[in-house]
């Protein structure tokens, strides 16, 4: 999955957050639904906006963050 066609940063919107396809909907907003426990399926139904490939790319993202952050230990 490439998120980068999916996940937009824009510097006026949310405060730079990353975003969904240039909506208001961030990235912390979904993985934060998903770590509440709200299901892929609920999430869609509640913003009718968002696609099955954008919960997937904010997960791709945040893989992709993390392995950028994590520290290496030898």
């Amino acid at each position: 999955m490439d998120y980068r066609e999916i996940i937009t940063i824009e510097p006026g919107k949310r405060s730079g957050q990353a975003c969904i396809r240039g909506l208001r909907i961030t990235v912390a907003d979904v993985l934060g639904y998903l770590a509440s426990g709200m299901s892929q399926q609920e999430i869609l139904e509640d913003f009718p906006s968002l696609r099955e490939e954008d919960i997937l790319a904010c997960l791709a993202y945040a893989a992709d963050r993390e392995r950028s952050t994590s520290i290496r230990v030898a």
